[in-house]
């Protein structure tokens, strides 16, 4: 598994209810049920993937969550989990908001596009760059919305949204000192636990 997966499961409660977003081919929400007997629905817009939520048992609706979260009760969850999805969306704000109507607390990943290479490139090349976190060309990119840290820490502090938990690393989800230390400029993606 993943290494940012697994440090999403370290942070999930046993025997709690969980809605993961943009599940992909279910592998978090499969790893969860199995070790940590939580109880859950995915939601996924492609169709191979919900194939492949479908091969490991695992429960998924078909949904574009640039539509919200309407179909789903307040407080539904215990958690809402996004993993290197927020990017793709169209108005991250709102979907926080949801995450955190749906969910009693919210997981989130994505990409730093503050890190050192970035801006390096960026300055020596003076064309959009691409790495290991950010590997598309700036014409074909899924990520539509590119933020920092500072600014998703800026949004949730403008909706009122609490940080609980953060883990900063390199683009394996590994992390070291000057990650620890520089989070915005040495960090290459990060795992946030958010709630009220």
């Amino acid at each position: 598994m993943r290494q940012d997966l697994t440090i999403i499961a370290n942070w999930v409660k046993p025997q709690s209810s969980v809605l993961d977003l943009a599940c992909g081919d279910g592998e978090l929400l499969h790893y969860l049920e199995e070790h940590k007997s939580v109880t859950g629905y995915g939601l996924e817009i492609d169709a191979e993937q919900i194939t492949a939520c479908i091969a490991r048992g695992v429960d998924v609706l078909e949904q574009d969550l640039n539509r919200g979260l309407s179909n789903f009760a307040d407080s539904s969850y215990d958690t809402v989990i996004m993993t290197q999805a927020l990017q793709v969306l169209r108005r991250q704000d709102l979907a926080l908001e949801e995450m955190l109507r749906v969910g009693r607390e919210a997981i989130v990943t994505f990409p730093n596009f503050a890190h050192w290479t970035n801006r390096f490139y960026l300055s020596w090349k003076g064309q959009m760059p691409m790495s290991k976190t950010l590997p598309h060309q700036w014409y074909d990119t899924p990520n539509i919305h590119l933020f920092t840290f500072k600014d998703f820490e800026a949004l949730c502090h403008e909706k009122g949204i609490k940080i609980l938990d953060r883990a900063v690393g390199d683009f394996a989800y590994k992390s070291h000192w000057k990650a620890r230390l520089w989070p915005n400029l040495f960090g290459e993606v990060a795992i946030y636990r958010i709630g009220r």
